[in-house]
């Protein structure tokens, strides 16, 4: 047998696709971009769930659910704002308490 000559025989060779480094760097902001949608949405769902349940167990009909997703609104944007700092890379150390920064 002999070989082909013509390039007949490439389509069986493995392809390597390259991407660059800007690319999985684009791709990683966009699943933090659809991080904080989620967060927005969750956090006052999973509040009302609990104020319903609570209202439902003690009988403060509305005043838990009211309560827990004010908690949750403000949880779910607490999220998007850590995420929004982590994809901008402005995440700083946290500060241990009775130390000053160097002058």
């Amino acid at each position: 047998m002999t070989k082909p000559e013509d390039g007949a025989g490439r389509g069986k060779r493995e392809m390597k696709i390259s991407r660059p480094e800007g690319m999985k760097k684009s791709v990683g902001i966009l699943a933090g971009a659809g991080t904080m949608g989620l967060h927005l949405v969750s956090g006052p769902a999973v509040g009302f769930g609990i104020g319903y349940l609570l209202d439902d167990w003690i009988g403060t009909d509305p005043w838990m659910k009211v309560v827990f997703f004010i908690v949750g609104v403000i949880s779910g944007f607490k999220l998007v704002y850590e995420d929004a700092r982590k994809i901008s890379g402005e995440t700083q150390k946290p500060r241990v308490q009775g130390t000053d920064p160097p002058a």
